[in-house]
């Protein structure tokens, strides 16, 4: 291992002590700030003599230690040689630089240490790390110092604490290190080795004059708060005048231009230190209250005297100003009476120095927004206490002369004091007091000179009770001061010209009647102060409102806007304008009273804009102004309305801003009107103004897309800094864009002002703007953060950078989530993903932001950008990254294991894995690292790799870790995202790894086992993400592992779960969680997303639970029914309030649990009918589109409870309810479905084809589906209709709702569209369910029903005329097909005519009539084809004809051809039934040969039909093995078998109504045997398979004998498991045989009394007869002895005739069976 292990004290770096006393790491609480201070109190206390020079003993210990590798102490000594550090600190160094800044791997360090070129740049790198070490060190110590006594601050105890612990000898041991930093030697090669070269020499210098800097700061802030003695004054004098104030620096031969700036800021804080040594704050308090002999140089006479003859020597350096002009005061202040030469020779230097504008200067130089608030907080303090003086003092010790000059740059120092907090508010408490002379003689000059009472009155808001003051000190004005050149006319003075008066009223400005205006009354006195060169100065005695004055000011202005005048009126105006921007900036409430004022801006900006040389400045004050207005007001900043035309038309740069940039601002390279435009847009587009706003600020946009943000960086600047801020500024305006809401724009045809922006940024060059600003990366931040100095704070060039890229992430990140989506990549997204030459792709300089350590918010974005790329993207971010990218996982992962690491960093880099499992396959690779174990040969073994990010990811769900900082519950969160990730991936080889960790499952599943607090009280949502995160891993984990190969800790887990009743508690939890989204559903719970993911997770669980109830132990019935009840419940508390989409989507989610449950747990579900019944109600009343899903789910659950209590029997007290309910929804949704089908068919002829994609018709929420809403009302209809027997409700029902008109109508619709399959099906097995009962038939046959089925039925089926073969599909029958409807059709006659009799007779025979063709054609088929669905509709038909027989008569009158055809065509089906029967291995070669080989295939079906199930099993059995494939075929075998003899049956009973009555032919001589056909040929051959051989009496044997053959047979086999189907045949058999031998009598009785018949031919028939007739009797009677179970005549086909059968017993004798009986009398009859 190349680094030492241990996280001990010296291997923590400074950096780190700063990044966590900044607040920005996980350490945010007082007491870990407390304590880390304590860890390094002793290296804040040694500050930089912590870092001690080589010694001979540390190097030896470097040698002995054994836990660094060798090649790093050699690499530590030649950095010990480099920087003159100590050995073992140079080892400590080289490590925190390993672990912290190192940008590559451990393998590639092993080849730089090796490598000489690449340890020097090494090397070079460690110096610049160990630099800013030093540099944090001081930074710490200066941040306690700035905030341990500011109470606002979260840690000022804990700072404070500190600071008592330093306070001892913090100056002395820092004073010591300044001087020897003053005094060091320059290093040079030979001391430090050949690497010191002068560049690295200038970087040392660099680096010791910013510890100087660093170290006065902290010096001058100690002696803010503690008090500097005489002697430490006149010690630190002499040291600073003897050091020249850092100008005569040892080594001030290496001073470059660039230095300058830090030997300035040495000299200022040196000059400050000894300004704040004599405690003018403190003298100023003393002097007030009158006791100066308190102040500690009042008996300080001999360090006095030493300092006046010390400071008689200086003056030849700016810097002395200050001090000098300090120790005048403190002098003066001291002995007010005793007038001193050399004070007053000390004062003349420092006004000779210029010391005002020194103050002016010092005080921006320092910076007043200071990172360290309170350091401008004491200078200023000490330099308003010496100013408040100063300017009195000077006036009575150097004359007014003196001063006059100095009198701007006073006031320029006054307004940069009075910037710091509070000072404001100190000067209006005592406004007589030094700084108010200053005000004074401002006062004394306006409105002659309006500029320096304003920048005071500017400088001296703070406030809004500060507001107030200077707002009532203009409004109350009482001299008015005026210049004359000349003595006017209408004046009279005194002799001696002091004093004026008017003669005449008169009018301050030239300006029109009825404007605002002053006047001047008459007899007003003027005060005379003459001054030079003739001009009179005079100071009126008049009481206005400066204000008005104003208002004057800016009328006058707009007048002369066109003349030579106008910049004069400029320069004063700006001051105005300036005051009135402060003024409604700190306090709104005023901005009334300034309405004269504000009203006018936007007129000044029209004229101002549109002169030939704009004045920038005023044009700049003004839409500042309107920035705060807009801030306030948005709806009265107008853009393009109204008299404002600085804001263009549409055109590109039609506008005067456009203008005022192109040829004033670039060309000069100043830009203040560019940035309070780009403000003044931001603060609107933030005010939302909604579409009309937006529509004006579309060109203005468009203008910054296209013409600032591609080129900004191109234009000429003459001030650094001011091209990032611009920069900046436009960035933040488009983020505002993306971020309004939809609703804030309205959706018009014009663009919105959002749209425009993704637009413009995916497709034009604004886009490859932001990729530029993107791609200026990790290192050029770094460098221009080293640069700047560390007192620019939050405005420094550094973070303005920072700020824009990451407005730059923010912004690419929401262009491509907003972007609407393409098939083509935008051009930003080609741009943002292309591979460029060596690492300069994006993506790798995205990635490289996890270097960054300043700012914690830059690598979060970054890697929420790449995380979004990952997901959109077509690239791959591993071949992105290429050869860097094993060190960018390590650079991913050190700050992951981090403990002190920013928690929301982490969080990111895990949402990124988590997004990389399933779009980055290599990356993810990389990142999980799985080495491959040495097993034996075929197994892979997977063991986790050194640099796996499972490492952490176990560590975060390590129960024991949880609730400590390092692991906030939203990490914990981040990392069982990361794992769900995988296992939803089916990542096997991780998940194998993951699977055999100890403890793994007992880790995982600790969150399921906790108490969460209840919903009302929620405070971290994201703990409920975390449950449902493990709920779905262990989901997942049960549904794809087979029982048995489950890890034993995770059954001992869900047992544990099962025991500790966790089921019940998780019930209950979501139970709440449900009941409290539908209370507060008014206000929104903020959490829905986590609330939705918990309900879905256990949802999940609870699906499996009824599939694997053994492995999940959810085998006891109550907890099933504790868990169904909470379902119910909270399915019901969501849907029956339903107002809110939140409620009815997790209503939708639990109606589907409520429904699986339902039908897996049929056995233990209670009867829950009526709560369904209560949520169906509110369910229909809510919002239809929502709750189409919702009402289908609660329709089905009906059904199944209907159908379990159908199974246990009951009475239903709600049905008349639901009953109304549910017909009413019948009623709407098939009136919804007629207008939609009609809407459908007018859209275009192109439905027609019946193959197209329905999808895309606009067929609304009307989609024919078979669980929509609409088939699960009928099906829900049928069932009830089913259970209400004899009617009594839905009778009343169907009277209220016109249900049947309505459902007739549609399905007529649908079946002339041939549209609408599944709702026609559901229909006709409602109407089929009515049919059974003579009320229920009755009222389908008076809707109608032959009108809306006889014709429409034609479009459904194609009658073909060359054979029938291709118009009946080889289906599988179960699946929804338009033959079923025909079927189910044939049906519905069927049972309207069985229940309805005569009443039905003609609309029957109407129908038939109709379809003849298709009835005739399918008797036909079946010769041809024997698929089940074939054979299903010849039955339903054989069925259907049986019925009709029976009225052979009307049949005979209204369609006697039919009735031959018919008769005809069952007579050879007849035929094809038996010689199928007969011939099994035909029948066996048909159905191989037409089925194509392979078995039908269909889903499994409703299990409506016995024999459809076996095809399903058939369909199911079809692929499988040869042993498995015969027995499928021999089922279906079976199964055809079963259809045919049911034809047979049903086609003989019919036959049976075709031919004479036996008793009436044997008995009644005078028969009419016309009336009756002759059916059968005589001839007795055997039947065979051929259309051409004419049906005969030995077709009838044939029949009989095959029937005796197969009950045979079955007696044989036996084998239990078909047993009921045996049962089935044989009784089925029996019957065939019945009406056989029935058919056969009466047949053969007719041809022998047909006198037609010649003699021969009837002995013929009486001899065959007889003989097989007996042959079959004997085989009959051995049968019967045996004993067979008795014909079902009665029972199974019905008929008008009574059946000559009787139940037959085993028990029964010989020759007790009727129809046998009936058979010996017809042979005897033969015999004779």
């Amino acid at each position: 291992k190349c680094l030492a292990a241990g996280e001990d004290l010296s291997r923590a770096s400074c950096r780190e002590l700063w990044t966590i006393l900044l607040g920005r790491s996980a350490l945010r609480e007082p007491v870990q700030i407390e304590a880390e201070l304590d860890r390094h109190w002793d290296r804040l206390h040694q500050g930089l003599s912590y870092y001690k020079p080589p010694s001979s003993s540390s190097a030896a210990k470097v040698k002995d230690n054994k836990d660094v590798a060798q090649p790093l102490k050699e690499f530590g000594l030649r950095i010990s040689k480099l920087l003159n550090l100590d050995e073992q600190q140079s080892v400590q160094i080289l490590q925190c630089y390993l672990q912290e800044d190192y940008r590559g791997t451990r393998d590639s360090l092993k080849v730089v240490l090796k490598d000489e070129r690449q340890s020097l740049a090494l090397l070079l790198k460690i110096a610049d790390y160990y630099y800013e070490e030093r540099m944090c060190l001081l930074r710490c110590v200066l941040l306690l110092l700035t905030y341990f006594q500011d109470e606002r601050h979260p840690y000022s105890a804990e700072y404070s604490n500190s600071v008592t612990k330093l306070e001892k000898d913090l100056v002395s041991c820092y004073q010591a290190q300044f001087e020897s930093l003053f005094k060091a030697e320059a290093p040079t090669w030979e001391t430090h080795g050949n690497l010191m070269t002068e560049r690295q020499v200038s970087r040392w210098f660099l680096q010791c004059l910013r510890e100087q800097s660093l170290l006065l700061e902290i010096i001058f802030l100690y002696y803010a708060y503690f008090e500097m003695s005489p002697s430490d004054l006149l010690s630190f004098t002499k040291m600073f005048k003897e050091q020249g104030f850092g100008l005569r620096q040892t080594n001030r031969h290496l001073v470059d231009k660039s230095m300058d700036a830090l030997v300035d800021r040495i000299g200022y804080l040196s000059s400050l230190i000894l300004v704040e040594g004599m405690d003018i704050d403190f003298l100023h308090k003393c002097a007030l209250e009158d006791c100066t002999e308190q102040h500690q140089f009042s008996c300080a006479a001999d360090v006095i005297k030493e300092m006046d003859q010390l400071l008689l020597t200086f003056g030849d350096i700016p810097h002395h100003g200050p001090v000098l002009l300090a120790w005048v005061l403190l002098r003066h202040t001291l002995r007010p009476d005793e007038t001193n030469p050399v004070v007053r020779r000390i004062g003349n230097t420092a006004l000779q120095l210029g010391v005002f504008q020194y103050l002016s200067t010092m005080l921006k130089g320092l910076g007043q927004k200071c990172a360290y608030a309170a350091f401008s907080h004491p200078i200023s303090r000490s330099l308003s206490s010496s100013l408040s003086i100063e300017h009195a003092l000077l006036s009575c010790l150097f004359q007014t002369d003196g001063v006059a000059t100095q009198c701007s740059h006073l006031i320029d120092a006054a307004c940069e004091v009075l910037s710091a907090p509070s000072l404001a508010e100190v000067f209006w408490e005592m406004p007589n007091m030094g700084l108010g002379m200053i005000l004074d003689s401002a006062v004394g000059m306006f409105p002659h000179q309006i500029g320096p009472l304003l920048q005071l009155l500017t400088a001296l808001l703070s406030n809004k009770s500060t507001v107030k003051k200077v707002y009532n000190f203009l409004d109350k004005m009482s001299f008015y001061t005026q210049v004359y050149k000349h003595k006017p006319n209408d004046v009279i003075s005194k002799d001696d010209e002091t004093l004026w008066r008017r003669q005449t009223q008169k009018l301050l400005y030239p300006l029109g009647t009825g404007q605002t205006n002053l006047w001047m009354p008459q007899g007003v006195l003027g005060q005379v102060m003459i001054g030079g060169e003739q001009t009179y100065v005079v100071r009126w005695d008049y009481s206005y409102s400066s204000w008005t004055l104003f208002t004057c000011e800016v009328e006058m202005l707009l007048h002369v806007v066109s003349t030579a005048d106008v910049l004069a009126h400029c320069a004063r105006v700006k001051p105005i304008l300036d005051l009135v921007h402060k003024i409604i900036s700190t306090d709104w409430t005023v901005s009334d009273c300034l309405l004269p004022l504000t009203s006018r801006i936007y007129m000044l900006l029209q004229r101002l804009t549109s002169v030939i040389n704009p004045p920038v400045d005023v044009i700049a004050s003004c839409v500042n102004c309107l920035s705060v207005l807009a801030a306030r007001m948005p709806g009265k900043v107008r853009l393009r309305s109204g008299p404002n035309a600085l804001f263009f038309s549409a055109g590109m740069k039609a506008g005067n801003y456009g203008n005022l940039l192109v040829q004033i601002e670039q060309p000069r390279g100043e830009y203040a009107v560019t940035i309070a435009f780009l403000r003044l847009l931001t603060t609107l587009v933030k005010g939302q103004l909604g579409s009309t706003q937006n529509k004006g600020l579309i060109p203005c946009v468009l203008l910054v897309l296209k013409e600032m943000l591609p080129t900004y960086h191109k234009w000429r600047y003459n001030t650094y800094g001011v091209r990032e801020r611009i920069g900046c500024l436009i960035l933040e305006l488009i983020h505002a864009i993306l971020n309004l809401s939809p609703e804030g724009e309205d959706q018009g045809s014009t663009p919105t002002l959002q749209s425009l922006c993704i637009y413009s940024l995916a497709n034009t060059e604004a886009g490859q703007a932001v990729v530029n600003i993107m791609g200026v990366g990790v290192d050029t931040i770094d460098v221009v953060l080293a640069a700047q100095p560390s007192s620019c704070g939050a405005e420094g060039p550094g973070q303005i950078l920072i700020q824009t890229v990451k407005l730059a992430f923010s912004v690419t990140n929401n262009v491509i989530r907003l972007k609407p989506p393409s098939d083509a990549a935008s051009p930003l997204e080609q741009a943002l993903t292309q591979h460029g030459g060596h690492g300069s792709n994006l993506i790798a300089v995205l990635a490289k932001y996890i270097y960054h350590k300043h700012d914690p918010a830059l690598p979060r974005l970054a890697i929420q950008l790449l995380k979004r790329l990952a997901t959109v993207a077509p690239m791959s971010v591993y071949a992105c990254l290429g050869s860097d990218a094993a060190a960018i996982r390590d650079a991913f992962l050190t700050r992951l294991q981090s403990k002190t690491e920013d928690m929301r960093i982490k969080v990111m880099i895990l949402e990124f894995l988590t997004v990389a499992v399933e779009t980055q396959p290599g990356l993810i690779e990389l990142f999980l690292n799985l080495e491959v174990k040495d097993g034996s040969e075929g197994s892979k073994e997977f063991l986790l790799g050194e640099w796996s990010c499972l490492h952490v990811v176990l560590d975060l769900i390590d129960s024991k870790q949880q609730g400590k900082y390092w692991c906030p519950p939203l990490l914990h969160r981040a990392a069982l995202a990361f794992l769900l990730a995988l296992w939803q991936d089916r990542r096997d080889s991780a998940i194998s790894v993951l699977r055999a960790k100890e403890r793994f499952w007992e880790n995982l599943t600790t969150p399921l086992f906790g108490t969460l607090t209840p919903p009302s009280d929620t405070t971290e949502p994201c703990v409920l993400e975390t449950c449902a995160f493990v709920m779905k891993i262990i989901g997942l984990e049960i549904y794809y592992v087979v029982s048995g190969s489950l890890e034993q800790s995770l059954k001992d887990g869900l047992q544990k779960f099962s025991n500790a009743r966790r089921y019940e508690y998780w019930s209950q939890y979501v139970k709440a969680l449900v009941c409290h989204v539908a209370a507060m559903e008014e206000e929104g719970v903020c959490y829905f997303a986590e609330t939705q993911m918990l309900i879905s997770a256990w949802r999940m669980l609870l699906i499996l639970a009824t599939g694997h109830s053994e492995v999940m132990q959810l085998t006891d019935d109550s907890t099933k029914l504790k868990l169904f009840m909470d379902v119910l419940d909270g399915t019901q508390a969501a849907l029956t309030t339903p107002t809110s989409v939140p409620c009815l989507r997790l209503g939708s989610m639990m109606a589907t649990l409520l429904l699986i449950l339902l039908k897996q747990w049929r056995r233990s579900a209670p009867d829950i009918l009526s709560p369904l019944s209560l949520i169906l109600e509110s369910v229909l009343q809510a919002d239809q589109q929502l709750m189409e899903r919702t009402k289908a789910k609660v329709f089905s659950a009906l059904i199944s409870v209907l159908q379990i209590q159908g199974l246990n029997g009951g009475d239903i007290s709600q049905l008349p309810q639901l009953l109304l309910s549910v017909c009413e929804t019948v009623k709407d949704e098939a009136l919804a479905l007629i207008d939609s089908t009609r809407h459908m068919s007018q859209a275009g002829d192109a439905a027609e084809d019946e193959d197209s994609m329905e999808t895309d018709s606009p067929r609304g929420p009307q989609k024919d589906q078979r669980d929509g809403v609409c088939v699960l009302a009928l099906h829900l209809a049928k069932e009830l209709c089913r259970t209400d027997e004899d009617g009594e409700h839905w009778v009343l029902v169907m009277r209220k709702v016109p249900v049947l008109p309505s459902v007739l109508s549609a399905m007529e619709l649908s079946l002339r569209s041939k549209n609408n399959l599944y709702f026609t099906e559901a229909a006709l097995h409602l109407l089929l369910t009515l049919a059974r009962t003579p009320q229920g038939a009755a009222a389908v046959a008076g809707a109608g029903v032959i009108q809306t089925i006889c014709l429409p039925l034609l479009s459904v089926y194609e009658v073909s005329s060359n054979g029938a073969s291709q118009s009946f599909s080889r289906k599988a029958q179960d699946s929804a097909c338009w033959p079923g409807v025909y079927r189910l059709c044939m049906s519905l006659m069927e049972s309207l005519l069985k229940t309805l009799r005569y009443n039905f007779v003609n609309e029957a025979l109407d129908f038939v009539g109709v379809h003849q063709e298709r009835i005739l054609q399918c008797l036909n088929a079946v010769r041809t084809v024997q698929s089940l669905s074939c054979l299903d509709e010849a039955d339903h038909t054989v069925g259907f004809l049986l019925q009709l027989s029976s009225f052979c008569k009307e049949w005979q009158f209204h369609l006697p051809k039919l009735l031959r055809d018919v008769q005809v065509n069952l007579c050879y089906l007849c035929q094809t039934c038996t010689y199928l029967l007969h011939s099994k291995k035909m029948l066996h070669h048909y159905l191989q040969a037409k089925n194509g080989e392979a078995l039908p295939p269909g889903p499994l079906a409703r299990t409506q039909r016995p024999q459809q199930t076996k095809e399903a099993a058939v369909a199911a059995a079809g692929g499988a093995g040869g042993g498995e494939r015969e027995e499928a075929e021999q089922k279906a075998l079976l199964a055809v078998q079963c259809s045919l003899l049911k034809i047979l049956s049903k086609t003989l009973a019919t036959l049976q109504h075709f031919t004479p009555d036996c008793c009436q032919i044997l008995l009644d001589q005078c028969m009419d045997l016309a009336e009756y056909r002759t059916l059968f040929v005589l001839s007795f051959t055997t039947p065979a398979f051929d259309p051409d051989v004419a049906p005969s009496f030995g077709t009838l044997l044939a029949t009989i004998n095959v029937a005796l053959g197969m009950l045979s047979e079955m007696e044989k086999k036996k084998e239990p498991a078909s047993l009921s189907i045996a049962s089935l045949a044989s009784s089925l058999l029996m019957f065939t045989m019945e009406n056989c031998f029935y058919v056969l009598i009466s047949q053969a009785v007719r041809c022998l009394k047909d006198a037609a018949i010649l003699p021969r031919d009837k002995q013929r028939l009486k001899q065959e007869l007889s003989s097989e007739l007996s042959t079959l009797l004997s085989s009959l009677s051995r049968h019967f002895r045996r004993g067979s179970p008795s014909s079902p005549a009665g029972g199974l086909l019905p008929s008008s005739q009574s059946k000559p059968a009787t139940p037959g017993s085993k028990a029964a004798p010989e020759g007790q069976e009727p129809f046998i009986q009936l058979v010996q009398a017809f042979v005897r009859l033969v015999q004779r």
